[in-house]
Parts: structure tokens; C-alpha cells; sequence
């Protein structure tokens, strides 16, 4: 059987800068024409990953490879191959968006011409023609991070690197950039996504790596790993918010998790191992003349597997939250 190629590959891959280890043996593979997650906390170790495969850093151990090119060895041809947006906009903010997408197409060996008409394309692509000619600075973030998107694209990469690309942005802007990686993906391009947004990666990825404390902890699609979190949850409501505690009650006696009480939204949550108690459930709160709002069981968010694999969210990166780190990595890879 032929083996697969993939877009993206990463084996064993290892840095470390003085004392510190960013990365501990990371592997990633990415299917042509699709969307890797890379998932995890800030200092985690994605964006160093990234570095790697882009070819601005060089790994201490392991091997990457960009479309079967080594990106030690072939590093020029990978960078034929790839784009790269940053956490931060690179644009130069002094120029209009068509001199900013017309000076990388020069710096790339365009000529003038087709520098000019590759702008041209990319400003109308991601909804910038009208503001081409105004200097970027007056640019609103979203449109300064769809510009940055757009600088990427000038070369055509067939593999783009987009390190937590919504950084910053308010909920509609980040609703446009996923449009426009939708759209990238649809054409056949390969992306890898870095972020801690877990609906983001939710959205917009094919398969998901998650990363803490620069290992690999899980992989899968995005159903996958709340499949694998092993529970669902139960969402209660009651329709008398004075009635909370009395559920959260019932709910603790009879499940094995421990209840989570929300007064702000009137709502008790709790992991469930098995979903055959819920009718005993509901039997019991109805005897106790407990009216419910909602009853709803569902799988696990991308937040709550994110936590069940960690210890702790993915904004948190307190040393306390570390606790427990190795056993959950034990568990995950015994699991596997």
C-alpha cells in the first residue's frame, strides 16, 4: 500500500532555547487541502512550531517536511511553496494597500505589471477595493489582518501558515477572516491554523493537534476528540432559579461529576458517564415539583476536552495549572 503523502509533516521535532524546551518531540501532518489545528495555550509551543516549518528556525531534533521538501535541506523550495501570516499585521502601515501588495510582489520578482494586477486580484478577493488607495494606518483591524492575508497570497502559496491570525479582532472581523480561510481551503490550499480560540479551531479545522508544554497531548477531528473526552453533559435549568441548589443536589447523588452552578445563567452543568440516567433524573426532579426551563445532554465543547486533556483551560498558563499535567499525558497516550 502506498504510503500517504501529506502537505505537512513533522516528526520528532525538538527545540530548545537555553534551558527552556519549546518543543519535545512534536509530530504534525497535515492532508493536502485541508485545515491542521494547532491548539494550546500561549507558550505552548505553536508558534515556534510554526518558525520551524517555515523554515525560520532550525530544529535541534527531528525532521519537518513542506510538500515532501525537507525544510532543512530544501529550504529554498519550501519557501516557493508557503505563506505566513503572523499574530501581529507585518503590513507597512505608511503605504496604501495596493503599494503594500505591489512591493511584495516586486521583492517576489513580479514584474511591475503583474505586481499590479496580482494586487489588483487579491484587493477585490478580500473586499479592499475601495479602500486600496488609503494608507493602511487608516485601515480598521480587521481590514489591516485581511490585508496581511492578502500579502501572504501575492507568491500563491500551496501551503499557508496563519499563526493565531484573529488575534485581537472583534467577533465580526473574525467572522470575515474565517470566511476568507474558508474560502482559501476551498481552492485548494493547505493551512495551518494556530490558536487558543477552541471555536475558532472548532470552525475551521479538518483535524486538530493539541499542544501543552511543547508535546502533542491528542490529535484528531474535532468530533473525535470530544468523542474521546469519554463523557457528555447534562445542561439544567430550572424554570425557578431559587430551585438551583436543589438540582445541583439531585444531580451530584446521582452522577459521579461534580455540578457546576451558574446564578448568572439560572443553569447547573455535569459531565455524564452514562446517558440511560437521565430518565431517572427527570423522574426524580418532577417529584420534587421541580419545573425545568431546559434538560439537554450534549457532547463535550473543543473547551471542555481542551480542560479534561490539560488541567486547565487554554488561556490559563499559571504554574498552578500544570498540576496533574503528566498523568493526564499518560492518560491520553494509553487511551490512544
Amino acid at each position: 500500500m502506498r504510503e500517504e503523502t501529506y502537505a505537512i509533516e513533522a516528526r520528532g521535532l525538538v527545540k530548545r532555547f537555553g534551558k527552556t524546551t519549546a518543543l519535545a518531540g512534536v509530530d504534525l501532518t497535515a492532508r493536502g487541502g485541508t485545515v491542521l489545528g494547532l491548539l494550546g495555550p500561549n507558550g505552548a509551543g505553536k508558534t515556534t512550531a510554526v518558525r520551524i516549518l517555515a523554515t525560520l528556525l532550525r530544529p535541534d531534533g527531528g525532521e519537518a517536511r513542506v510538500c515532501g521538501y525537507s525544510v532543512e535541506h530544501d529550504a529554498y523550495q519550501v519557501r516557493q511553496l508557503i505563506g505566513l501570516t503572523g499574530q501581529y499585521a507585518s503590513v507597512d502601515e505608511g503605504l496604501s494597500g495596493t503599494n503594500n501588495l505591489i512591493m511584495i510582489g516586486r521583492l517576489l520578482g513580479l514584474s511591475r505589471a503583474d505586481a499590479r494586477a496580482r494586487a489588483a486580484e487579491l484587493l477585490e478577493r478580500f473586499e479592499l477595493t475601495d479602500a486600496a488607495g488609503r494608507i493602511v494606518k487608516t485601515y480598521s483591524g480587521g481590514m489591516r489582518r485581511r490585508l496581511d492575508l492578502a500579502a501572504s497570497l501575492v507568491s500563491r502559496p500551496r501551503v499557508l501558515y496563519l499563526d493565531e491570525p484573529t488575534t485581537g479582532l472583534d467577533p465580526h472581523s473574525r467572522n470575515e477572516v474565517w470566511g476568507m480561510i474558508r474560502g482559501l481551503v476551498a481552492d485548494g490550499t493547505t493551512v495551518l491554523l494556530t490558536t487558543q480560540y477552541l471555536d475558532e479551531a472548532d470552525h475551521l479545522a479538518h483535524d486538530i493537534a493539541v499542544i501543552d508544554h511543547g508535546q502533542v497531548i491528542a490529535t484528531g477531528t474535532p468530533d473525535e476528540l470530544k468523542a474521546g473526552a469519554g463523557r457528555q453533559v447534562l445542561e439544567v435549568t430550572p424554570a425557578d432559579r431559587t430551585d438551583l441548589s436543589e438540582v445541583a443536589a439531585v444531580l451530584s447523588a446521582r452522577l459521579s461529576g461534580d455540578p457546576v452552578t451558574s446564578a448568572e445563567s439560572g443553569r447547573v452543568t455535569i459531565q455524564v458517564d452514562d446517558g440511560r440516567q437521565m430518565p431517572e433524573i427527570v423522574r426524580e426532579l418532577d417529584d420534587r415539583g421541580i419545573e425545568l426551563a431546559e434538560f439537554t445532554l450534549r457532547k463535550a465543547s473543543l473547551d471542555e476536552v481542551f480542560l479534561a486533556l490539560t488541567g486547565h483551560t487554554a488561556e490559563d498558563t499559571t504554574p498552578a495549572a500544570a498540576t496533574g499535567k503528566a498523568a493526564r499525558r499518560q492518560r491520553v497516550r494509553s487511551a490512544r
